[in-house]
């Protein structure tokens, strides 16, 4: 395999780890204090992460739109959390996760782009 067959699946890899990374740190913030906002959120992003990745084929109309969706739905968290975050150690890391995982998305959606026209 060349290193351009390579990129994609570590591009893949790279969007995995940075969503889950992300839905790590929302859902364990949210145990001591019961933040029900940051279960669902966490969650959430399980829950689209595994809508592009997963083997399924009864998937695989939905992985384009998820991919959108997922890309909406980490902006929307760093909008608010720029409205309403605390400024911590914690916020301003996770912040950079999903500023990276905007960013790879953006990649992705690209290439998958090119892909299906040429």
């Amino acid at each position: 395999m060349t290193t351009s067959e390579n990129r994609p699946a570590l591009l893949s890899l790279a969007i995995i780890a940075l969503t889950l990374a992300t839905a790590i740190i929302h859902i364990v913030l949210a145990i001591p204090a019961g933040l029900l906002m940051f279960y669902a959120n966490g969650l959430g992003y399980v829950a689209l992460l595994g809508a592009i990745h997963l083997p399924l084929p009864t998937l695989d109309r939905y992985r384009r739109a998820a991919r959108y969706a997922l890309l909406a739905y980490t902006a929307v968290t760093v909008l608010g959390w720029v409205a309403f975050g605390a400024r911590d150690t914690i916020g301003y890391i996770d912040k950079a996760i999903e500023v990276a995982l905007i960013v790879l998305l953006l990649i992705e959606i690209k290439r998958n782009k090119k892909r299906s026209i040429g």
